[in-house]
């Protein structure tokens, strides 16, 4: 019995992806506040242009080429500091990913004096820009960063009903770092922990982490690789 409601479940979304004009809309938000300085901004755009034009990133992209993936990547800091770098784009070729990832090494830092770390108006920015998206059946949104939030809601307050029907995964820069900005050190959770707790959504939601920014391009590349792959349907058919 549970393994044919799966089965009808997989179906289900299989005709939906089908439907629908693209199979997922992909909000990529990268962390730009104060504590990131010019070096580790370069190894976040560049590593994330290198992760994009990597053989299986493109080849998850393109999987299902008549059901394409939309893709924007935006950068975010204090309550108010979110600037779009990528708007939504179509992934029907390898030319639109050469295309965002030339724009992203072209990119420059602009939040420099921004020491704030708003990470509930980073989550409730993605989702408008995923609201956006409704001819696509899966929305997608990863936050990026390297601390806990300082300043505005914390992101437990943000509730489903404020984001939406969409997934947010998380990928975490250092992440055995504290997960708050005091010198008290009693009941200290990491940032792996923080970002486990309280920004992830959604079934399936995931964090992915690097040791340091100069591991973000191979992070970002199994992150991607993993929140594109498409469902395997031969693993719930029932048997006979």
């Amino acid at each position: 019995m549970i393994r044919t409601t799966l089965f009808a479940l997989a179906v289900l979304l299989a005709t939906s992806a089908a439907q629908a004009q693209c199979r997922q809309a992909l909000a990529l938000g990268l962390d730009v506040s104060g504590s990131v300085d010019a070096r580790e901004y370069r190894l976040q755009l560049d590593g994330l242009a290198t992760a994009l034009t990597s053989d299986d990133v493109r080849a998850a992209f393109l999987a299902v080429p008549e059901r394409p993936v939309r893709l924007m990547i935006y950068e975010w800091s204090g309550l108010s500091n979110q600037r779009i770098i990528t708007p939504w784009s179509t992934i029907r070729s390898s030319t639109e990913l050469d295309q965002i990832a030339a724009n992203l090494l072209s990119t420059n830092q602009r939040f420099t004096n921004d020491a704030t770390t708003a990470i509930a108006a980073a989550m409730l920015f993605g989702a408008s820009q995923l609201a956006q998206q409704s001819e696509c059946w899966k929305k997608t949104l990863d936050i990026s960063g390297d601390g806990p939030a300082n300043v505005g809601a914390h992101p437990q307050a943000i509730t489903e009903e404020m984001l939406g029907d969409m997934t947010i995964n998380g990928l975490v820069i250092g992440p055995k770092s504290r997960a708050n900005t005091t010198k008290n050190l009693n009941n200290v959770k990491s940032l792996l922990t923080y970002y486990s707790e309280f920004v992830l959504r959604g079934p399936g939601a995931f964090v992915e982490s690097a040791d340091k920014h100069k591991d973000f391009t191979e992070a970002m590349r199994r992150k991607l690789i993993r929140e594109l792959r498409l469902p395997n349907l031969s693993l719930l058919r029932p048997t006979k």
